[in-house]
């Protein structure tokens, strides 16, 4: 087995709620998935509220899904 160190700050560390210097590979794969994670949605909201999509009713979602999916040239 490798061992592979990693260098962050206090603030990191505490920011992520590293409670150990030591962490498995899969555990820090998913620490890293969760945060990439959370700025996608983070984006995401930006993005829906600069265009005004975060206004929408869920009905009007669905209209929209169900034209966009009609649209589909192997539907």
């Amino acid at each position: 087995m490798k061992t592979l160190n990693i260098a962050i700050s206090d603030l990191e560390f505490n920011k992520f709620g590293l409670r150990s210097n030591n962490l498995s590979f899969s555990d820090f794969i998913d620490l890293v998935s969760r945060e990439l994670s959370k700025q996608r949605l983070r984006e995401s909201l930006k993005l829906a509220e600069k265009f005004g999509l975060s206004e929408m009713t869920m009905k009007e979602i669905t209209k929209e899904v169900n034209a966009e999916r009609s649209a589909l040239p192997f539907r």
